[in-house]
C-alpha cells in the first residue's frame, strides 16, 4: 500500500478561503479516516489545525446512532485541543483541534497517531454495536 500526502492549507478567518499551504504530511494508514482538514491562525499568533474524522466505511442507520453511543473521545482527548461530535454528514463524523507545529516529523506522528487511535476505537465500537442492531431498530420503530 502507497503513502498518501495529506496538505494542510491556511484558512482566512474572514472569506473562508483557503490561502497558503502550511505543509504537506506522508500518511501511511488510515489516511482514508479523515474527512477533510485545515488550518487557521489565531488571534495570538499561533496555528490550529482542525480535523474531521470520520467512519471507515458506509453504515446503515441504526448503526449511525450505535457508533456515536459508543465512541469514546476519552481515547483521543488527550492529545488535541477539543474533540467533538458532528452529525451533520452522512457518517459520524468527529471535529478535532490541535496546535500546528513546524516540525514535520513532529506532526506526522501526531496525525498518525490520532488516525490509529481513532481507527482503534471504532473497531472496538464496530465489535460493542456487533449484536445491537434489534434494539435500536425498536428504538427507532418507537419513535
Amino acid at each position: 500500500m502507497e503513502d498518501t500526502v495529506i496538505v494542510i492549507m491556511l484558512k482566512d478567518i474572514k472569506t473562508g478561503f483557503l490561502d497558503k499551504e502550511l505543509a504537506s504530511y506522508t500518511i501511511s494508514e488510515n489516511e482514508n479516516l479523515i474527512y477533510n482538514t485545515y488550518a487557521v491562525e489565531k488571534e495570538d499568533g499561533t496555528i490550529e489545525v482542525f480535523m474531521r474524522l470520520t467512519c471507515d466505511r458506509e453504515l446503515s442507520d441504526w448503526e449511525y446512532e450505535a457508533v456515536f453511543d459508543y465512541y469514546d473521545d476519552e481515547t483521543i482527548k488527550p492529545f488535541v485541543a477539543s474533540i467533538k461530535e458532528n452529525d451533520d454528514f452522512f457518517n459520524p463524523c468527529w471535529d478535532i483541534t490541535f496546535d500546528f507545529s513546524d516540525n514535520t516529523t513532529e506532526m506526522e506522528e501526531k496525525i498518525q497517531k490520532l488516525l490509529t487511535l481513532h481507527k482503534q476505537e471504532l473497531l472496538s465500537v464496530y465489535e460493542a454495536i456487533a449484536d445491537k442492531k434489534d434494539e435500536y431498530m425498536n428504538e427507532e420503530t418507537n419513535i
